[in-house]
């Protein structure tokens, strides 16, 4: 679809929104709000974000991780204030500690949150907590209001609007997964969350134990393409005594002879999961990108910003005064590459030549494009200069932008970057394993520091390795006790 295109759709959709508002009960509170859809439309909703969020994120392709987190879900789903909803969780390929939901149903758990939790029960806090959000409706709100005109700034690396409608150009309907609850409905979503793992049996006081370690852990940075949990979760307050308050509520009223744990069967669980970064997708070593299974390799100008994706490479300056996306086109051609993305980005191209890039056959395109500042009215241009590069049977583009004005301070950069593209043969670039979670057995009794020192944890990676315990360094442990250490 064509930028003009859309435009008119979404301007259609406003008309029809503006003569469409109508009122809904909430289920979980039975109170009337202000509601732009109706419960099949917002499963509709969530069914065409479903195949964005695996596009842009990956999917972890665990079938025992998969099936764990579904039956967790199936069974809260059936006690939750939305029993007839189909709830579907899937577990993303993304190191960054988080998970989220979006409207009709779909809950997303990173890998690196379930690297992180330590027991079944805080396992379906986590879930729980994600579905009292679908339950009460908080990210269907979210959609309506920000349809309302409540316009959400993404904060990205590029500063410029029209530039980086190229970095988030993969990510367009995806705005809602990076709103900020409010406090209110955070505070719901945590009652919510005791709720339905207590009522399937889970100790929810473990909920309140993940929070406490969530907030030990430097979790300001955004790597890996996802926010992580406490950005997209701001802090309501005592939400660790909140949690605990509610599960002592509930266990005193269900009254069961014990609440699961499921310590040791969850470590189990994601024993050999891959912790941190995967190498595999593409990593960096000081200002070059190595693609391991691409076999490919490039460098980019020293201090700019990167952040790589499974759709896309994003770098620029910190200035956001430019930027360079890199990506695969679907073309089998370097023409037809050429011309889809002049058509996909609204370009007008004012030269082209063929040209070869480290033995590669390649395409160089500069184009132009003017955008109109929809509140201002005022018009401005950028400049964008393409490398179409042929290799593998695939076509490699990159696309280098700034301001009309200021392209030729950023040229001899851009032209740097896009002709160091270059096979990768280095075995040693290749050939490179993720770390993984491995879960072992204290050898002896002693303090947490003795016990992960026995099992080879380096003097420097010890503290990391106690709170990806949720344990103190000075803890006493008993021998036999399971715990993760991180190998390869």
């Amino acid at each position: 679809m064509t930028k003009s295109k859309i435009r008119l759709a979404a301007a259609a959709f406003l008309t029809a929104v503006l003569i469409v508002v109508s009122c809904a009960i909430n289920p979980v509170t039975g109170k009337r709000q202000l509601m732009l859809m109706s419960e099949d439309q917002e499963v509709q909703l969530g069914a065409s974000y479903d195949p964005q969020v695996i596009a842009t994120f990956g999917e972890y392709t665990n079938t025992s991780l998969r099936n764990f987190v579904q039956s967790q879900a199936d069974q809260m789903g059936k006690v939750s204030h939305r029993p007839n909803l189909k709830y579907h969780v899937k577990v993303l390929d993304s190191p960054v500690v988080n998970a989220f939901a979006v409207p009709g149903g779909y809950i997303y758990l990173t890998r690196g949150i379930m690297a992180q939790l330590n027991s079944e029960a805080e396992l379906a806090g986590v879930i729980a907590h994600e579905m009292g959000h679908i339950t009460a409706r908080h990210s269907a709100s979210q959609q309506t209001k920000q349809t309302l005109g409540q316009l959400v700034l993404i904060g990205g690396m590029i500063a410029s609007k029209t530039v980086a409608q190229y970095a988030d150009y993969a990510m367009q309907g995806m705005q809602l997964l990076f709103l900020k609850f409010s406090r209110d409905d955070e505070r719901e979503a945590d009652r919510l969350g005791t709720m339905y793992s207590s009522l399937v049996g889970y100790d929810a006081h473990q909920m309140a134990e993940f929070f406490k370690v969530l907030y030990k852990m430097n979790l300001s940075s955004n790597e890996g393409g996802v926010p992580t949990f406490l950005s997209t979760h701001p802090d309501p307050g005592d939400r660790y005594n909140y949690v605990n308050t509610r599960a002592k509520a509930w266990q005193d009223s269900l009254k069961l002879p014990s609440y699961k744990i499921n310590r040791d069967p969850y470590l189990k669980l994601i024993d050999g999961i891959i912790y941190g970064e995967d190498p595999r997708q593409g990593y960096v070593e000081g200002t070059t990108f190595y693609h391991p299974e691409m076999k490919f390799r490039f460098t980019y100008p020293a201090g700019w910003q990167f952040q790589n994706s499974p759709i896309q490479v994003t770098m620029g300056p910190p200035d956001g005064n430019a930027l360079i996306l890199f990506t695969l086109s679907g073309q089998k051609t370097l023409a037809a590459a050429a011309d889809t993305a002049m058509a996909q980005y609204g370009l007008t191209p004012t030269g082209s030549k063929n040209i070869i890039v480290n033995t590669l056959p390649a395409l160089s395109v500069l184009s132009t494009q003017t955008s109109q500042d929809q509140t201002t009215g005022a018009t401005s241009t950028n400049q964008i200069l393409s490398y179409f590069i042929s290799y593998n049977n695939a076509i490699y583009v990159f696309h280098s932008v700034s301001a009309q004005a200021n392209f030729n301070n950023y040229t001899a950069a851009f032209e740097a970057t896009m002709n160091s593209f270059a096979k990768l043969t280095d075995a040693s670039r290749i050939n490179v394993v993720p770390d993984k979670i491995a879960v072992k057995a204290v050898p002896r009794t002693g303090t947490v520091s003795q016990a992960l020192t026995a099992l080879g944890v380096k003097q420097e990676k010890l503290a990391e390795i106690a709170l990806l315990n949720n344990l103190e360094l000075t803890d006493n442990i008993t021998a036999g006790k399971l715990v993760k250490v991180v190998g390869k």
